[in-house]
C-alpha cells in the first residue's frame, strides 16, 4: 500500500512515541506529562506552539504559503481503568490506561505534523490540535468556548479514530451521523422503608425501580420509530444495606444515545415520564436527573469527499467503505463539526482478537497503522491545501 515513503521512515520514531505515552497515561485535564511531550516534539519540527486551551489543550500552527486553512485533531487522555496488560509499554500507573487509542492517535498525528514541517508540499494553513479529555468530560467543547476558532480561524476541521474490527489497511466514512448523541440519566426513586418481613408496611423502592427499568425497555421498542437508532441501558442500581430491611431509596442510572436531535429528546422525554408513572403507579416518587452530553457525531459532505479521497491515495478507494454503519458510541469531536464543516474518520485497527476492543483492559493500539494514520493526515492536508491531486480544494 503507497504509505509516504518519508512516513514510513519514520514509523520507529512513532512507535517510539506512543509507547511512551501509553507507559504514562493521564486522564480528562490532567494530560500535563503529555502536553509537555507533544509541545516539546512540535517546536523541535519548528512548528509554532500555543498552549492553555482547555487547560492542558496544545495546538500546533504551521504556514506554508497563501491558501486555506484546516485543521488536523486527535485526543490525548487515557481512561481511569487498570490495564491487564503484561508487555514492556504496559501503563506505569495503576488505575490509569490508554485503552481506548489515544496515543496512538497522538502519535499519528506528531508524525504528519513532523512530515509537513520538513517537505511543506501544501499551500495555506494546518492546526494541529491535540485535545485533552475526550472521554466523557468534554475537552473538545470546552476548547471551543474558550475561543479555538476565534484564535484559530479554519475552513474544516478533521478527526480520525482507530476501529478494531475494521482490517489494517481500511478507512471508513459517511456524510450524516457517524457516531451517536451521548447522554446519561439517574433516577432516584424514594418510598417508605420497612422490616422485610413485613414489606405491606412500607413502599419498596426496589420493586419499583426493578418494574422502571423493564418499562424503560419500550422506549426504544415501543416509542421509537424502528427506522430510527436509539439506545437505553440501565446500568446501575443501587438500594439498601440489610438483608431484612426495605430501604428508603433505590437508584438506578445509565445512559442514552441516538443518531438525531428529534430521537435524542424524545427519548429523554420518555425516560421522564417513565419514570415518574411507573413510580407512581407504586405509590412512591422518581426524581429524574438526564443530562445531554456530547451531540452526534455529524460529518458535512464536502469534508467527507476530500477525506474519503484522500484516504483512497493511501490505501485505494477499493479500501475505503464510504457508508459504514454509525456507531452508537459517542465522540466530543462532535462539538468541533457543530462549530465549523469537518470529517471524522475510521481507521482500522485490525482484528479484535486479545482483547482489542476499545475500552477493554487488554487493548492496546496496533503499532502497525501508524504509517498509515500519519501517511492520511499528510496527503489530506496536501491534497485539500494544494489543488494538485485529484481530491477537491477550498480554492
Amino acid at each position: 500500500m503507497p504509505v509516504i515513503e518519508e512516513i514510513a521512515a519514520l514509523h520507529q520514531d512513532m512507535a517510539r512515541w506512543r509507547h511512551d505515552l501509553h507507559a504514562h497515561p493521564e486522564t480528562a485535564f490532567a494530560e500535563r506529562r503529555t502536553a509537555d511531550v507533544v509541545a516539546t516534539r512540535l517546536k523541535s519540527f519548528g512548528i509554532e506552539v500555543d498552549r492553555g486551551l482547555a487547560g492542558t489543550g496544545v495546538v500546533g500552527t504551521l504556514h506554508h504559503g497563501h491558501g486555506a486553512a484546516i485543521a488536523l485533531r486527535a485526543d490525548m487522555d487515557a481512561l481511569p481503568m487498570t490495564e491487564a496488560n503484561t508487555f514492556a509499554h504496559r501503563s506505569r500507573h495503576p488505575g490509569r490506561m490508554h485503552a481506548c487509542g489515544h496515543d496512538g492517535h497522538t502519535a499519528m498525528l506528531l508524525g504528519a505534523a513532523r512530515y509537513l514541517a520538513e517537505t511543506r508540499r501544501f499551500h495555506g494553513t494546518v492546526h494541529f490540535i491535540f485535545q485533552p479529555a475526550e472521554e466523557g468530560e468534554g475537552g473538545g467543547k470546552r476548547m471551543v468556548e474558550e475561543g479555538l476558532f476565534r484564535r484559530f480561524p479554519v475552513h474544516a476541521v478533521y478527526g480520525m479514530h482507530n476501529w478494531p474490527g475494521l482490517g489494517v489497511g481500511r478507512f471508513a466514512v459517511r456524510p450524516g451521523p457517524m457516531m451517536a448523541a451521548f447522554d446519561i440519566f439517574e433516577i432516584t426513586v424514594t418510598g417508605k422503608g420497612s422490616h422485610g418481613a413485613m414489606p405491606h408496611q412500607g413502599i419498596d423502592p426496589i420493586v419499583c425501580g426493578a418494574a422502571i427499568v423493564g418499562a424503560l425497555q419500550t422506549v426504544v421498542s415501543r416509542f421509537t420509530d424502528p427506522l430510527d437508532a436509539a439506545v437505553v441501558s440501565v446500568t446501575r442500581f443501587h438500594a439498601g444495606e440489610a438483608w431484612n430491611a426495605i430501604p428508603d431509596r433505590a437508584v438506578l442510572a445509565g445512559t442514552a444515545r441516538a443518531l438525531s436531535k428529534e430521537v435524542r429528546n424524545a427519548t429523554e422525554a420518555a425516560v421522564r415520564r417513565i419514570a415518574a408513572t411507573t413510580a407512581e403507579a407504586y405509590g412512591a416518587h422518581a426524581e429524574v436527573h438526564y443530562d445531554q452530553r456530547y451531540p452526534a457525531t455529524v460529518n458535512h459532505a464536502a469534508e467527507v469527499e476530500r477525506a474519503a479521497r484522500a484516504a483512497a491515495l493511501v490505501v485505494g478507494a477499493e479500501h475505503v467503505d464510504r457508508d459504514p454503519t454509525p456507531s452508537m458510541g459517542a465522540e466530543d469531536f462532535a462539538y468541533m463539526l457543530a462549530e465549523r464543516p469537518g470529517c471524522y474518520i475510521w481507521v482500522g485497527n485490525g482484528p479484535t482478537d486479545g482483547g482489542r476492543n476499545l475500552h477493554s483492559p487488554h487493548y492496546d493500539f496496533n503499532d502497525a497503522i501508524l504509517s498509515i494514520g500519519a501517511s492520511y493526515w499528510a496527503r489530506l492536508a496536501e491534497s485539500v491545501l494544494s489543488g494538485t491531486s485529484e481530491t477537491s480544494t477550498f480554492l
